[in-house]
């Protein structure tokens, strides 16, 4: 038996409202009213498909111990580099064995389940361990396109293995076609669509059900054994006809999610699966279908054992923590564009030193420090000299990543550059011990305080434009009122 062992996701705090897009660019183009209802997920400035695979990640091996997993597949259609491996900084970041493999699945938005099916069959084959899976997008739509109110940012992650299985995998069926709905050329910033009603038509409507059907086939079984049918359809209406051309019942299609997050491309059939999934009962079929390019239909059966698992904040938990975003101006800032006055101090940008980072990766990608055998204190960056009893080479690794903390002291500071002014930024004490000077993201001044909780997140820390370079390190994200657990 081979199957979900785990699973997490991931949402971005930020939601802009479609009407807001409407009111800003609904002169250009009058047509986008028919799709400026609801709202839609807005990865912040400092959030790209990377961190929020890494914020997925961590949500899914909460409470989890990270030493059995021996494989990290990554699928997306939009992740910042072309060359350099995002599996491999999301293995860096969970502080992951460096014998883990990895691979990135891209280049069609059916990435993420193209990546689950490649995890599977690498449980399948063996030898032991378990995989992680995380399916991640935060793409770009042209201002004033139909694709910048249904498209949303979002990000999901399972585990697979071949013990304490809460979604057997049960069978899979596949087609593939050169279908030309969505495509973007090496270097451009924005996907290029076809006339909608062709995609509709010919390609949702046509491709979803053909790999339904064969896989309900394959498995011997009728629409209606299924709990939950589980696709992607951008087009609310399509959605629908896709269901009645499967003969599936209401009560048995999974939620999209369109009003409430949008279109969040390779991840979306996974950013589903989860909710699916949180809201699973033992012996419930799932079929989940991955669009894009031809189609990926899978078959999951609910094992007894979700009801033993401690549940992760997931899809539901981190849609009910959102904050409004209010202005189009600002997303169009935080996506880059439009071109803004940076200053003197924004425009100077020190390069990535690659050989320190090599020597203090984990330090760096996965905020792991030392804790004093002697004494017992973590310390942050990594000593050899105790900082409390003077100890000397009697360190051990401690990470601090998967700790909560709170707020020691705080400043807003409108001198120094930010897309999102004013930089905030101050100092955590950590639950367990260990103090960090850190960045605050995903909050406003006036809502920190003194002794605040908070957790660590995986952020970009800087866009280097001129060498085409992010670099990474973790933030303070306060937890606001109802939210518990940490973030790693």
């Amino acid at each position: 038996m081979i199957g979900i062992t785990s699973f997490g996701g991931f949402v971005p705090r930020f939601r802009l409202n479609r009407q807001t897009i409407f009111q800003a660019m609904g002169w250009f183009n009058p047509a986008t009213f028919g799709s400026a209802a609801g709202e839609r997920s807005v990865a912040n400035s400092d959030e790209d498909s990377l961190t929020m695979a890494v914020a997925a990640s961590v949500d899914c091996l909460r409470g989890r111990p990270r030493d059995g997993i021996r494989a990290v597949f990554v699928g997306s259609s939009s992740l910042p580099f072309e060359l350099r491996e995002a599996a491999g900084i999301v293995a860096a970041a969970l502080d992951l064995s460096a014998e883990v493999r990895t691979a990135d699945l891209t280049d069609s938005l059916r990435a993420g389940t193209a990546a689950l099916l490649a995890g599977l069959d690498a449980v399948k084959a063996g030898p032991g361990g378990e995989v992680l899976v995380v399916a991640s997008d935060c793409r770009l739509a042209r201002m004033g396109s139909m694709q910048e109110h249904m498209y949303g940012d979002a990000a999901a992650a399972v585990v697979l293995g071949d013990r304490d299985i809460i979604a057997e995998f049960k069978g899979s069926y596949s087609v593939s076609y050169d279908f030309g709905d969505h495509l973007r050329e090496t270097g451009s910033r924005f996907d290029r669509t076809w006339e909608e009603r062709w995609v509709r038509d010919e390609g949702y409507q046509k491709i979803i059900p053909q790999a339904v059907a064969g896989l309900l086939k394959r498995c011997g079984l009728a629409i209606g054994d299924v709990a939950k049918v589980v696709f992607p359809c951008e087009f609310a209406r399509a959605h629908s006809i896709i269901a009645k051309i499967l003969g599936a019942k209401p009560e048995q299609v999974q939620d999209p999610l369109m009003k409430v997050l949008g279109d969040s491309g390779a991840a979306h059939p996974l950013v589903m699966l989860v909710a699916a999934l949180q809201g699973a009962k033992p012996g419930d079929k799932i079929v989940l279908a991955g669009y894009g390019h031809g189609c990926d239909a899978m078959l999951f059966e609910v094992t007894d054992r979700i009801t033993k698992v401690t549940q992760p904040r997931g899809i539901k938990g981190y849609l009910g923590i959102k904050e409004d975003i209010q202005s189009y101006e600002r997303y169009a800032v935080f996506r880059e564009l439009i071109p803004m006055e940076v200053g003197i101090r924004g425009e100077f940008q020190a390069p990535t030193a690659f050989s320190t980072l090599w020597r203090d990766r984990r330090a760096v990608m996965a905020l792991v420090g030392t804790k004093c055998t002697s004494c017992g204190t973590p310390q942050f960056p990594p000593q050899r000299i105790c900082v409390t009893c003077g100890a000397i080479d009697r360190m051990t690794d401690y990470r601090f990543s998967d700790k909560t903390g709170k707020v020691f002291t705080y400043t807003g500071d409108m001198l120094a550059f930010s897309v999102d002014p004013p930089a905030i930024y101050g100092i955590v004490d950590l639950d367990g011990g260990g103090r960090l000077y850190l960045d605050f993201t995903d909050c406003r001044i006036e809502s920190i305080k003194v002794g605040m909780p908070v957790e660590l997140s995986f952020r970009r820390k800087y866009h280097d434009r001129h060498r085409g370079i992010s670099g990474y390190f973790w933030k303070a994200v306060p937890l606001h009122s109802g939210v518990t657990g940490g973030t790693a």
